[in-house]
């Protein structure tokens, strides 16, 4: 896909094109990013730099995972450990961000952070928002031995042979009579071994 083809959000084409404006990606510690992006937030408003840094993202897309035996919804992060800002990067703002607590660093070349492109951003916009369903978390792999728990075959042990994410199902090999047979389950009618 060309960078032609992507179609910037309206969120993104919203701002005003200030120059000197860029998205940056900036390090955080891995699981921090919802608190390093909350806290930025706050100190944007409390030293109003609302002029300097225009918009902190932080990149989830939602899965459905299976907790305790029932589907539930979550927000996977697609870049653990990376939020995006977009910022006029000057002395004034890059403090402020770098010394948010949880930051690491920016990410760029020779200690000079580098933006990214808007085309960029736009595709991540895009697919965190792509398709109105939730895909399924899948916490199995193919050759994984599973034990079925639900339905006819249940009890039977099996090895994964292959998973569909979108529909929330699974392809187990169980040995019926001495063969493999294949069986289409549902992420909630097995369990890993």
């Amino acid at each position: 896909m060309d960078n032609q083809d992507i179609k910037v959000p309206e969120e993104i084409t919203d701002m005003p094109q200030i120059p000197g404006v860029g998205w940056y990606v900036v390090h955080t510690y891995s699981g921090h990013e919802n608190k390093v992006a909350a806290a930025l937030k706050q100190r944007i408003e409390s030293e109003h730099l609302e002029n300097k840094i225009l918009e902190v993202l932080v990149p989830t897309q939602e899965k459905i995972e299976i907790k305790g035996g029932k589907k539930v919804t979550v927000k996977e992060k697609i870049f653990p450990g990376y939020i995006l800002v977009k910022m006029v990067l000057d002395d004034i703002a890059w403090l402020a961000v770098r010394t948010t607590q949880g930051v690491t660093s920016f990410i760029g070349m020779s200690q000079k952070p580098t933006p990214i492109s808007e085309a960029e951003v736009a595709s991540i916009v895009k697919f965190m928002t792509q398709g109105a369903q939730p895909t399924f978390k899948s916490i199995y792999i193919e050759g994984d031995t599973v034990k079925i728990t639900d339905g006819p075959f249940a009890e039977f042990i099996g090895k994964v042979e292959s998973i569909d994410k979108e529909r929330g199902k699974v392809k187990v090999l169980v040995s019926i009579f001495g063969r493999e047979t294949p069986v289409e389950l549902d992420f909630l009618q097995v369990a890993k071994l």
